[in-house]
């Protein structure tokens, strides 16, 4: 199903995370899983420039939200979820990323006209895509029942993890008191020109945090023996049929939690990766997080 030309696409300013696909092992079998927990339809396999495995962008109401990929040589032969966060130059942003203490992973190169992408990892090992977007600004279907939510980084070094992406995309760290949130300053106010003129009414109010409409992500300390990484969570309307949902297509349940915003389960799908679903129990700020 294609997009509706119509509509106004959702655009991402550079240091915003912008994308989310998933390297899988067998294409098919995470479609189909994929396609059953979320309701996804996928478009027809094809083969980006440079790479040698097949990759399937994934529609939600006929907008894309993500993509599944195989293990191509661009993906390093290692099961994965991706964040992609937007630069507006690859090169330029390869430079400034490696200048500010990460390591290459994978040169940038053009995927056609969807856009340019590289692969990096940060100090302490998390990887991470940048995305210089050409007709393919990224995810439109987010902040909705199967949609992509949000990324957070759960990572050993929180403080110097703070360092690095603040010299990296500049962003800002607000330490609240249930979790340290990640701001792009000035993302409320695209978000507000463009695809989300009431943001500020919506979140406004005692209980929404100061500078959440700018907010891009959450950063987390990684649990004992967890691998510093980008976790991703997505939208779900009823968390409970979602972890039924996953437990009959072949996915494992790995934690469940209920707090007063929030209805969340923490999902292992057939390939071993892990993500994070969440339903709102009661409207607040959080459930219009716009990235």
């Amino acid at each position: 199903m294609a997009e509706d030309a119509a509509v106004t696409k959702r655009s991402y300013p550079a240091g915003v995370p912008c994308w989310v696909d998933s390297q899988q092992p067998d294409v098919e079998a995470a479609t189909r899983f994929y396609g059953g927990l979320f309701g996804w339809e996928f478009d027809a396999v094809t083969t980006p420039p440079g790479d040698t495995g097949s990759y399937v962008v994934a529609r939600l109401g006929g907008q894309e939200t993500g993509a599944i990929t195989g293990l191509g040589d661009s993906s390093h032969g290692v099961p994965a979820w991706n964040t992609y966060i937007a630069v507006e130059d690859a090169d330029a942003a390869v430079r400034h990323l490696l200048s500010a203490g990460a390591t290459l992973k994978s040169a940038p190169a053009d995927t056609g006209v969807g856009g340019v992408r590289a692969a990096l990892a940060d100090p302490e090992g998390a990887e991470f895509r940048i995305w210089q977007p050409g007709e393919r600004p990224g995810a439109q279907a987010v902040n909705l029942p199967g949609g992509w939510n949000f990324s957070d980084l759960h990572t050993a070094d929180t403080d110097a993890a703070a360092d690095f992406y603040a010299r990296a995309f500049g962003w800002q760290f607000d330490r609240l008191d249930f979790g340290t949130m990640i701001r792009r300053p000035g993302y409320g106010d695209h978000l507000e020109a463009t695809v989300d003129p009431d943001i500020r009414a919506r979140q406004s109010g005692d209980m929404v945090p100061a500078g959440f409409a700018d907010a891009v992500g959450w950063l987390a300390p990684a649990a004992p023996g967890e691998r510093p990484h980008w976790h991703v969570t997505f939208t779900v309307a009823d968390r409970d049929r979602a972890v039924q949902d996953a437990e009959r297509l072949g996915g494992h349940v790995l934690g469940q939690d209920d707090t007063e915003w929030t209805r969340t389960a923490l999902i292992r799908d057939p390939a071993g990766l892990c993500s994070r679903q969440a339903s709102s129990r009661r409207r607040r700020a959080s459930s219009s997080v716009g990235f």
